[in-house]
C-alpha cells in the first residue's frame, strides 16, 4: 500500500504507523512533489505542476517501477487529495482508498463560509499567487510551524527530517504551490469529474480526528464522501490533526482492517 502524508509533514509521519502495518503489507511511503527531499519541477502561473494529478501521477509512476500494477492508496491532509485523485484518474490501479482528515477540494471550496474562512485561513494565504507567504514563512520557518513544539509528538528522527524541510526555501515554495494549485487547477478537475458524473470506483474509508475541525464544519464528513464514492464508511480517531502521529495502532488498525478485506493488488 502507498500512504501519502499531508503538509507541512514528510514521509517520516508514518513512522510509527508503517512498521504496524508492514507486519500484512508491502508499504511504500514517499514523499509527494516538491515536500522533503522530492524534487520540486518548475512552477508557472497555471500551478498546474503542482497539481494534484501531476503528484497523482508520480504515484503511479512510482508503485508501476516498483512492480506495482495494483495497490491501495492511502492519503492524509494534502495527501488525501493527491490519493482521491489517483483513485479517481486511474481507477484500475486502485483497489481501496483511504482518506485522513479531508474531502474534495471542490466540495471544501463550495462550502467556504465565513466559518471555514477563519479556521482554514491558511488555505488562502498559502494560496495566494503573489507569493507573500514564502516571504513571510522564511523570515522564520521555526515560529511559523511551531518546529520545537513538535519534537516530542514526532520523535527525533521524523521531527529533523520535519525541520530541514521547512528550513528549505524551494521545499516552502512547493508547498505553497501544492496550495495555489488546490484553489486553481485542482477545483477545476474535481468540478469537472462532478460535472461528468464520475465517482470513486473503489471502496472509500474516511478517517477523522476527533479534537480537530471536520465535525465542526461538515457535520457527518461520511455524508460528503457519500457524494463521490458508491462504497464509504469510516470513524472519527480520538487524536489531533496529525493522527499517524498521535494515534498510530488506532490508524494502523483501523487501516489493515480495511484493506485486508478488500485486497491489495498486485
Amino acid at each position: 500500500m502507498l500512504l501519502l502524508h499531508g503538509h507541512p509533514r514528510t514521509h517520516a509521519t508514518w513512522h510509527r504507523v508503517a512498521p504496524l502495518l508492514a507486519e500484512r503489507f508491502t508499504v511504500v511511503c514517499p514523499d509527494l512533489r516538491g515536500y522533503g527531499r522530492s524534487s520540486k519541477p518548475h512552477s508557472d502561473s497555471s500551478h498546474a505542476a503542482y497539481s494534484k494529478r501531476a503528484m497523482a501521477e508520480d504515484c503511479l509512476g512510482l508503485m508501476r517501477s516498483l512492480g506495482r500494477e495494483r495497490f491501495a492508496v492511502v492519503g492524509h491532509d494534502r495527501g488525501s487529495y493527491v490519493a482521491f485523485r489517483l483513485a479517481m484518474d486511474h481507477p484500475d490501479a486502485v483497489t481501496a482508498l483511504v482518506v485522513m482528515d479531508g474531502i474534495p477540494i471542490a466540495e471544501a471550496l463550495r462550502r467556504c463560509d465565513a466559518r471555514f474562512a477563519r479556521l482554514w485561513w491558511h488555505w488562502f494565504f498559502l494560496g495566494n499567487p503573489e507569493a507573500v507567504a514564502e516571504r513571510v514563512i522564511n523570515l522564520d520557518p521555526d515560529a511559523w510551524y511551531g518546529v520545537d513544539d513538535k519534537r516530542e509528538q514526532m520523535g527525533d528522527e521524523a521531527w529533523q527530517d520535519f525541520r530541514d524541510a521547512v528550513h528549505d526555501p524551494d521545499v516552502v515554495h512547493a508547498m505553497c504551490e501544492d496550495y495555489r494549485a488546490g484553489l486553481t487547477v485542482d477545483r477545476e478537475h474535481d468540478e469537472s469529474d462532478r460535472s461528468a458524473g464520475r465517482r470513486v470506483r473503489c471502496p472509500l474509508l474516511m478517517l477523522w480526528a476527533k479534537r480537530d475541525d471536520m465535525e465542526t464544519l461538515y457535520g457527518d464528513p461520511l455524508a460528503v464522501w457519500q457524494e463521490w464514492a458508491a462504497e464509504v464508511r469510516g470513524r472519527g480517531i480520538d487524536s489531533g490533526h496529525h493522527m499517524a502521529e498521535e494515534a498510530p495502532a488506532d490508524v494502523a488498525r483501523e487501516v489493515a482492517d480495511f484493506i485486508g478485506s478488500h485486497g491489495t493488488g498486485t
